[in-house]
């Protein structure tokens, strides 16, 4: 059987081309390192803690159907911009004041303070964080432009709502906005919910994600077998002007499932990597809704997992029509170098405002190899990499290991120095553990050499690993 088993590998390694992993950090999200699984092992997706509510939509211009938040961190301020709006708890179709687009600023990501900006006027006053009314409102989505060839009176962008498609914003400051253009950059979908673009900085280009109808499908018609909400995509270099345009795509026999917001964004620790926590939408199930995760590396097909990563069961008031949405927010707050703050809305159209609470993941903790107390093997494809050193994200239960073997991709055996037998065995918990062998052998030698990596684990998760 061993001799079998390298028969196989190696004949693969004649065809496969080795993944050049580089130093670059790689997140056990989806297949793309593995090769073969044993044993009691598989991908587990994970749940954010919750924490305490950080924002309460409490002021006369806001309300209970105060939705679309943003935030983003700009240097030492973290920012907020979201619709305030209100409806009449008794009968949601009987809005109580127009929507606002409003900027809220935090030093922490966790205490959120109103600005009073002076611009607008509610009921005769200004003395209010508005910082946009009228056209775009509805869906009024900001991000900071770290573009480097940005204009300074562009920094912060906008899409939001117009006739005929989605409209572009832009301000110097996040304070002062203006509608860059009268026509709408983008035309081709369904935009009643948060659709949202940013810079990527890994393929020095503009991506938009926005609301769309799978084809041939009206908004009266949603609800006949085969019509879904769903997304689409497409990239810039101008942010005017955007092409092609692609519908995401997923692995067959994902389910067709109303997906309403998608919070699509790149991993700033792997920036290679676009993530996402869609708003799977239930309409047979009393209108509830349920963020989910999903991860891409080409930003057009996504692997898409069932489990909601924040369930209603989630604190508090989540159950009703519209009131469990993630926002479009992923912060590493002063102080908590470890963990990564995601939030999400509830309380949509009741009594009382609308809130947004925070919940909290490990770094780089969406998704984990997972190995239960029978233990299991993971077998990584064929890869070269550059650095001295591997480094592991990984927790060991009680009584839990990991435990790692380097194999010579061209013919399957362990390299010397490096077998299984040799690893120094991983337990407890660590974002950043340095894997060693007994004898600490020379990692640089192998450097642009195709090898494969063995994870042995038993009541343990990996997240994540880099070559450094």
């Amino acid at each position: 059987m061993r001799l079998l088993l390298l028969l196989v590998l190696s004949a693969g390694s004649v065809f496969a081309q080795p993944i050049e992993l580089g130093d670059r950090l790689e997140l056990f999200v989806d297949d793309f390192l593995v090769d073969q699984t044993s044993g009691d092992l598989d991908f587990h997706v994970h749940q954010p803690e919750p924490r305490r509510v950080v924002f309460s939509a409490d002021a006369p211009w806001e309300g209970n159907t105060s939705g679309y938040y943003g935030l983003f961190a700009d240097g030492d301020l973290f920012r907020m911009v979201y619709r305030g709006w209100h409806h009449d708890p008794n009968d949601i179709r009987k809005e109580i004041h127009p929507e606002f687009a409003c900027l809220a600023t935090s030093r922490d990501g966790v205490y959120w303070e109103r600005p009073n900006l002076d611009l607008f006027a509610y009921e005769g006053s200004k003395r209010n964080n508005i910082i946009w009314s009228g056209r775009g409102t509805h869906n009024f989505t900001a991000f900071r432009d770290d573009n480097p060839d940005c204009p300074l009176d562009a920094r912060y962008k906008a899409l939001g709502g117009v006739k005929g498609g989605l409209g572009y914003f832009k301000s110097a400051d996040c304070i002062h906005w203006e509608l860059a253009r009268e026509e709408p950059v983008i035309t081709e979908g369904a935009f009643d919910s948060q659709n949202l673009a940013f810079w990527d900085p890994h393929r020095k280009e503009y991506r938009a994600y926005w609301r769309i109808f799978t084809e041939g499908v009206t908004t009266e018609e949603v609800w006949k077998p085969g019509g879904y909400r769903a997304i689409r995509t497409a990239t810039s270099q101008d942010f005017v002007h955007w092409e092609p345009h692609e519908d995401l795509r997923y692995p067959e026999g994902t389910p067709n499932q109303h997906l309403y917001t998608n919070a699509i964004r790149t991993y700033a620790r792997a920036p290679h990597l676009f993530i996402g926590f869609p708003t799977r939408y239930l309409p047979d199930e009393g209108q509830r809704v349920e963020p989910i995760f999903m991860v891409s590396r080409d930003g057009v097909n996504f692997r898409r997992y069932d489990k909601p990563v924040i369930p209603e069961a989630a604190p508090s008031d989540r159950a009703g029509n519209r009131s469990n949405y993630m926002t479009w927010g992923l912060l590493r707050l002063p102080g908590k170098p470890d963990e990564l703050s995601v939030y999400a809305t509830e309380a949509y159209y009741g009594p009382r405002p609308g809130r947004v609470r925070r919940f909290v993941y490990r770094l780089d903790g969406f998704v984990s190899l997972r190995a239960g107390e029978k233990g299991g093997e993971m077998l990584s494809k064929p890869l070269t990499f550059a650095g001295s050193e591997l480094v592991l994200n990984y927790e060991a239960r009680e009584g839990g290991s990991v435990r790692i073997e380097l194999q010579d991709a061209e013919n399957g055996d362990p390299i010397a120095g490096f077998a299984l037998e040799e690893s120094v065995a991983l337990d407890g918990d660590s974002v950043e553990a340095t894997v060693a062998w007994e004898g600490g052998p020379d990692l640089e030698a192998w450097n642009g050499r195709p090898i494969r990596v063995r994870l042995v684990m038993k009541d343990a998760d990996v997240y994540a690993m880099r070559f450094r």
